[in-house]
């Protein structure tokens, strides 16, 4: 299965908020055709109204794909409209937190082809990482279609099963707020250090984004890339030796941080 199925039988976007917005625009930049395109959206943008698609009109019998992506509380009335479809060829692409695979079944038809997918926030300026899951019925065609998708955002994971989706979740779900977190802690100790706000802020962003970078592009494990900056006696170090200690620092708080957002995604899953 590839974009010329796609765009022969039709994609389904249920939900055009940033998210579905940032997937729409990376596949209309590889050139699916935006007539093959309909969304489902109450408030629709006046960015997505230029693109061409089609805009809460009729939607195709049996399209090739629907994704969803709408916030997990306005699932309960959205998911009816989608019934027609299950059981059948189409392949469902949720990206609706929280949401188990069940939900899904139960709402379309317990036959019909299911992927759970958890992306973030970066996906917005193509630097997202998705994880995903199929259930039974989705075949290894239909899982590999849902990989290109979501590869539009960027980077894509599989699991081998759903229930790895709340340590996902509680890391690379809600990790980028932990990130944005540290860029104002980082800053705000500049302030505290003499410096103005507007430099200590644009330092701190810089320093993370370029880290971040340089960690993954390069061959070195991060724990290398730390060694190899850290000078014995050095400032470095100093700094290190308060983020890195096992009682107060960093390793227990990130340890607590990430089990309190995947016990809550476990909580909403049930």
């Amino acid at each position: 299965m590839n974009m010329d199925h796609v765009a022969e039988n039709g994609l389904v976007l249920l939900g055009c908020g940033k998210m579905g917005g940032a997937m729409l625009q990376g596949w209309l930049a590889q050139g699916l055709p935006p007539t093959s395109v309909s969304v489902i959206d109450p408030n629709p943008s006046d960015w997505l109204r230029g693109t061409g698609v089609g805009i809460n009109g009729d939607l195709p019998e049996n399209p090739a794909i629907v994704l969803i992506a709408v916030k997990p509380q306005m699932m309960g009335e959205a998911l009816p409209t989608l019934a027609a479809m299950g059981n059948g060829t189409t392949l469902f692409v949720s990206v609706a937190a929280g949401t188990p695979i069940a939900a899904f079944e139960a709402a379309l038809g317990a036959e019909s082809p299911i992927v759970r997918a958890m992306p973030n926030t970066p996906a917005a300026v193509g630097r997202g990482i998705t994880a995903i899951i199929g259930n039974a019925h989705a075949s290894a065609a239909q899982v590999d279609l849902a990989e290109m998708l979501l590869r539009a955002v960027g980077q894509v994971v599989r699991l081998d099963t759903e229930d790895q989706m709340d340590a996902v979740t509680g890391v690379s779900g809600s990790g980028p707020a932990y990130v944005f977190h540290m860029i104002e802690c980082l800053a705000a100790a500049g302030e505290a250090q003499g410096l103005a706000p507007a430099l200590a802020m644009q330092l701190a962003q810089a320093t993370v984004a370029g880290a971040g970078a340089l960690a993954e592009a390069a061959d070195e494990t991060p724990a290398q890339l730390r060694v190899n900056v850290t000078s014995p006696n050095g400032t470095t170090q100093a700094g290190l030796a308060v983020l890195m200690d096992e009682e107060t620092g960093l390793p227990p708080l990130m340890r607590k941080t990430v089990a309190a957002a995947a016990d809550r995604s476990r909580e909403l899953g049930q």
